[in-house]
């Protein structure tokens, strides 16, 4: 019988395995860590390079920083053995209601509100802190003995040969493998070393992140208020007392607010939020960030694949960055572990192309979706206005249209690689 493994050591053309790891992965964010436990936990060895010093943010205190992690999301850190070490810190998203309005006003008449009570698989999504996520993730990798974790250490130069790619850290430390996944976020430096360039656009709008705490439960209930200036998100947060705040402002609205004193802080979010939690306050730290759409023009290359914001930072508007990433990952540890089980080289082009197929319509498809809702919300238009209050009414009246939208959100429709269905490679 032809033994795939005896082909791979025999055939001239696929690199041996003395290398420091099979994959070299440029970010420990959270794609980083989710892919190397990926490949690990099916037999790759995986060297992590991380530039900020690992325990640091894993021992933060609460800051508020959350994400919305949709159900398949879920499913694949349930898939790594991530979500036993998170199960209990994550606040199940019940409902989602969106609305249109205007500050001091409330939301609109019309809205479109989803229920998990109508899909058989449970909540739509999990709300998770920063904190608890990348500590999760930290000791998984730990525990994982064909992960080797590099903190605190930058990249400077990189190499994509015939038969293997490197790593030169600032260190002057020497990385060798198979491959290289850059998880480095949005101003990838992975990308930019191999000359890939990126097509995008800023917003002219600025997330204000932090948390607040609030008199009333929130039952698990997700909101997002679509404002002229930019969408406001109340995210449930574990203890139903406790919500994430991402508001979007103007540029320099947003910075105005940002240098408030928290008293005027939240007297500016007050009109905005309303009052159907009651009594709120500030209960987190402060945060911005600029909002833009950046693709990269490719996401494979020979030896290298982009992950997550290195290949689309998108619009927060329905919190599915970190969802797109973990499709990404999902994707391309299917397709790398499946091309090791048939002996073949997992940084070749055509083996990385299959990854780019896959994953690049779907994100750039869903980040252009998101700049148009942006768009089109994102204004004063009576017409418009008139006109998306009727749509977001028609939607929330059709159980059957209902129902797909409340799938999509869920991270239910598409491809999905195993990991995300919850099965194992």
């Amino acid at each position: 019988m032809d033994n795939p493994a005896s082909r791979a050591i025999l055939d001239p053309m696929i690199p041996n395995r003395k290398h420091d790891a099979d994959v070299l992965i440029v970010g420990g964010g959270l794609n980083g860590p989710a892919l190397a436990l990926a490949l690990a936990q099916n037999g790759l060895t995986v060297a992590v390079v991380d530039a900020r010093p690992a325990p640091a943010r894993a021992e933060t205190g609460f800051d508020g920083r959350a994400y919305a992690l949709a159900l398949a999301s879920q499913r694949l850190l349930a898939a790594t053995g991530v979500w036993p070490l998170i199960a209990g810190q994550a606040q199940p998203i019940l409902q989602i209601k969106a609305s249109d309005g205007l500050a001091g006003d409330g939301p609109a008449p019309f809205f479109l509100a989803f229920d998990s009570a109508e899909i058989e698989e449970g909540p739509m999504g999990f709300m998770v802190e920063d904190r608890h996520l990348y500590a999760a993730f930290l000791k998984a990798m730990r525990d994982e003995p064909k992960i080797t974790l590099i903190s605190g250490e930058t990249v400077v130069e990189q190499t994509c040969g015939p038969a293997e790619a490197s790593l030169a850290l600032a260190s002057g430390r020497r990385l060798t493998g198979q491959m290289i996944a850059g998880c480095d976020g949005r101003a990838s430096g992975t990308a930019q070393r191999a000359g890939i360039g990126r097509t995008g656009w800023g917003y002219g709008q600025t997330a204000l992140v932090t948390a607040i705490r609030h008199e009333r439960d929130h039952q698990g209930i997700a909101h997002q208020f679509f404002m002229s200036a930019g969408p406001l998100a109340i995210l449930p947060l574990p203890g139903g007392h406790h919500s994430s705040i991402v508001w979007s402002e103007r540029d320099d609205v947003a910075q105005a607010i940002q240098a408030l004193p928290d008293d005027q802080y939240l007297a500016a979010l007050r009109p905005r939020f309303g009052d159907f939690l009651g009594r709120i306050e500030l209960a987190g730290a402060r945060f911005t960030y600029p909002l833009n759409l950046t693709l990269a023009n490719s996401f494979a290359a020979p030896r290298l694949a982009l992950v997550g914001d290195a290949a689309h930072g998108v619009h927060p508007i329905a919190g599915q960055g970190l969802n797109l990433g973990l499709r990404d990952v999902g994707a391309l540890a299917e397709v790398l572990v499946e091309a090791m089980r048939r002996g073949e080289d997992i940084g070749a082009i055509d083996v990385l192309e299959r990854y780019q197929t896959w994953r690049r319509f779907d994100s750039t498809t869903l980040a252009l979706g998101m700049d148009t809702v942006n768009r089109l919300f994102s204004n004063d238009n009576p017409i418009l206005r008139a006109a998306r209050d009727i749509g977001l009414g028609a939607v929330n009246a059709m159980p059957g249209l209902r129902r797909a939208f409340q799938r999509q959100a869920a991270g239910l429709t598409g491809e999905l690689p195993r990991l995300l269905a919850g099965q194992k490679l």
